[in-house]
């Protein structure tokens, strides 16, 4: 089956063919904790969960944040199908160079276990909004310098004090909403 693979060190990525069995993610990754993010249309991308403390390099594809190695497959409903995109426009969208911001984050983020995909909820007005570690990284790093600057001292504050880095994450989404509606 044709699959598409990007080795984050290496900044490579490559189509491969693989057999999809029960644990060929599981066997890519050498792990049992994968995330999967539906970035690319009629595809899923996994990758380690664990990837940010075992030190991977991150990078972007499209808007999405990936940290460390990527296996991407086709999607069709719930089953894994042969990829379809071509790798060229997968290259194309791939972004290794990291600003300041996500550079130090990442760096501090590395000595905790938080995940950037699992979702937490943040009351909106009434509403409740299902947000993620990813979105709050890509939220803040749209603000300016002084707010960014705000955003890295009180998560290294947050990490010294041996906080829960989620629920840190949570009351910045909830800032990050709150300020949206005041502007």
């Amino acid at each position: 089956m044709r699959a598409l693979s990007i080795n984050s060190y290496s900044k490579d990525a490559k189509e491969i063919d693989i057999h999809l069995e029960a644990n060929t993610v599981y066997t890519f990754f050498n792990s049992i904790l994968i995330d999967e993010l539906a970035t690319i249309n009629e595809h899923v991308i996994y990758t380690d969960a664990e990837a940010l403390s075992k030190n991977k390099k991150a990078y972007f594809i499209g808007e999405q944040l990936v940290v460390g190695d990527a296996l991407i497959l086709g999607r069709d409903s719930f089953e894994e199908v042969e990829a379809t995109i071509p790798l060229k426009d997968l290259e194309s969208v791939i972004k290794y160079e990291l600003n300041d911001f996500y550079t130090n984050v990442l760096e501090l983020l590395k000595t905790t276990d938080i995940n950037f995909y699992r979702a937490f909820e943040v009351d909106a007005n009434g509403q409740k909004l299902q947000l993620n570690t990813e979105w709050v990284l890509y939220t803040f790093n749209l603000a300016d310098d002084k707010t960014k600057d705000y955003f890295i001292a009180e998560l290294q504050k947050s990490i010294d004090a041996k906080d829960d880095v989620a629920e840190f994450m949570n009351r910045m989404a909830a800032l990050a909403i709150r300020s949206g509606a005041a502007a």
